[in-house]
């Protein structure tokens, strides 16, 4: 079974930056495909980034060149460096199995950019 938690959301200011982090339980986790997600306010979530156990990555077009994910199978987290925020990037962001598993989705955490 796996438990995530994601946490460093927060009101960030266009052009600026954040680091969110997603806590894994669970011995599997190195096993796991990972992706971050987002759902902005009013449409449906959709993938922005995503790593395999291998560490190859990939990322939808509009956050290329801008976020960056990681992860640190012996923290079982996994990361997404955001630069240049901007205002469309407003949603609440999870991390999950890619593809996702409905069990394991958290409770996310709330980026807003905004002036």
């Amino acid at each position: 079974q796996v438990q995530l938690v994601e946490s460093g959301g927060d009101l960030v200011q266009p052009g600026g930056s954040l680091r969110l982090s997603c806590a894994a339980t669970g011995s599997i986790f190195k096993l796991l495909p990972m992706g971050w997600y987002r759902q902005p306010p009013g449409k449906q979530r959709e993938l922005v980034a995503s790593i395999t156990t291998g560490g190859t990555i990939d990322y939808t077009d509009s956050v290329r060149g801008r976020f960056t994910i990681s992860r640190d199978n012996a923290k079982n987290t996994v990361y997404l460096q955001m630069n240049t925020l901007k205002p469309e990037d407003t949603a609440i962001y999870y991390c999950n199995r890619r593809p996702p598993v409905a069990a394991y989705w958290g409770r996310g955490t709330q980026v807003t950019v905004s002036s």
